[in-house]
């Protein structure tokens, strides 16, 4: 399913956070929204599952406006992993994981079987499915992040927003994280502080600075030294690979001057 933002406008307080927003995010993709604190990315994702009402301008799921889908029917089409650290630690992975089902239930209603078949398969995808019957405070911030996936997936959305997923990880978590957002191969859009992350997971990069747009293309066309200067403050130095493939790209002030040869080695 594809997402598009139509001149979109968003006030907080009285102040305009996004202005101007124009972007479609294409159907089966993951799209990367990236930009300093404060730049707009969090807000934006938020009028994709209705939590921020646009102040002008529409956002559209396939063709139709965000505002128009009744709340249900739009949480059975866009799931959400939000960088919130979830509150439900008393709850069993199962449990926490069964609550990404409830756009699908009556309320008050028990666990039906094909509820069962959904959480199954989201823990399986993110391989917990043998940590099913552990309480969520007794597993690690990598496992626990990897379960707030999982109740993502369980919503069974055509599209997934995700808000910093590897937020707090390192980065073994972070790579594990990415690759399994990787793999689901539906709609994603996600909210990235990582430029490699970014580089190295995704198909197309979304540049917010101030509120705006800056560029939006695959990230070797728009991770440029230019913009990357302009936006961020730094300056980019030729990525990296590790021995699995992975990319890596490197930064320093601008200000900073290049290390000569005899500085090297001492």
């Amino acid at each position: 399913m594809s997402i598009e933002f139509h001149d979109l406008r968003v006030d907080l307080g009285g102040h305009p956070v996004l202005t101007g927003i124009d972007l479609r995010i294409r159907p089966g993709r993951v799209t990367a929204l990236i930009g300093p604190n404060g730049s707009g990315k969090s807000t934006l994702l938020r009028t994709v599952f209705g939590a921020r009402r646009p102040t002008s301008g529409r956002v559209t799921v396939d063709g139709t406006d965000v505002a128009a889908i009744p709340p249900r029917k739009l949480a059975r089409t866009v799931a959400v992993m939000l960088q919130d650290a979830p509150s439900e630690f008393d709850l069993t992975v199962h449990e926490t994981v069964m609550v990404g089902r409830a756009p699908h239930q009556a309320a008050f209603s028990p666990e039906r079987a094909v509820d069962r078949r959904a959480v199954e398969r989201a823990l399986r995808t993110v391989g917990l499915e043998a940590h099913a019957g552990r309480l969520l405070r007794q597993l690690s911030g990598g496992q626990r992040q990897r379960v707030m996936l999982a109740r993502a997936l369980a919503q069974e959305g055509r599209i997934l927003v995700l808000d910093e997923p590897t937020n707090h990880l390192d980065i073994t978590h972070q790579l594990e994280i990415m690759r399994l957002v990787r793999g689901i191969g539906i709609t994603v859009v996600a909210a990235l502080h990582d430029l490699s992350l970014a580089a190295d997971f995704c198909d197309d990069v979304a540049v917010l600075h101030e509120g705006r747009v800056r560029a939006f293309g695959s990230p070797g066309d728009v991770l440029g030294a230019p913009l990357v200067r302009e936006v961020f403050g730094v300056d980019p130095r030729p990525s990296t690979e590790d021995a699995s493939g992975h990319r890596f790209l490197r930064f320093r002030p601008i200000a900073e001057p290049a290390p000569t040869r005899a500085s090297a080695h001492e």
